[in-house]
């Protein structure tokens, strides 16, 4: 299989850091073949800038040889990738059907009341995040959030303050 063509690094009108375009680049160029490599490499590239900027989607897209929108369609398929920057601390709140009916509703309420923000948004300090997730495979411990990559199952309204403590 041939390599895509050589791509400099991009201009941004963001204030990313070009030694992250030159490490992914580094990355990819390292990578035996770049077929079916895509997960892989936006999950370095968010490893590298902290989320998936658009620049950062088209320039993996150039750099791969495929549409823009093809790295765009994955980016916002899986829950994990971000396009926003975020806070030191990611809080996810499964909002599957078992957590939904087990009050993940009133979790993430307790939690957007808490930290002042909605879904999706970083607190003012830059210390939390907030996102609502389709779902993460833990029904048996619903309702469930994650604190980064902590679990905590069966949570109740009453916990929530306590477990955001832990973390500032």
């Amino acid at each position: 299989m041939t390599r895509p063509q050589e791509i400099s690094v991009v201009d941004t009108d963001l204030e990313l850091p070009q030694e992250g375009f030159i490490e992914l680049e580094g990355y990819i160029d390292n990578i035996k073949t770049t077929k079916g490599a895509l997960i892989e490499i936006l999950h370095k590239a968010q490893e590298i800038f902290g989320y998936l900027p658009r620049d950062v989607q088209l320039y993996i897209a150039r750099k791969l040889g495929i549409p823009g929108v093809e790295v765009f369609g994955v980016v916002s398929f899986y829950s994990y990738f971000n396009v926003k920057p975020m806070g030191k601390h990611t809080i996810s709140v499964c909002m599957g059907t078992a957590c939904f009916v087990r009050g993940a509703d009133k979790i993430i309420n307790k939690l957007k009341d808490n930290l002042g923000i909605e879904s999706n948004e970083i607190t003012e300090d830059g210390l939390f995040s907030l996102k609502d997730v389709r779902c993460i495979g833990a029904c048996g411990l619903a309702p469930v959030i994650l604190v980064d990559d902590k679990v905590y199952g069966r949570v109740k309204e009453d916990q929530v303050n306590e477990i955001i403590d832990k973390y500032r």
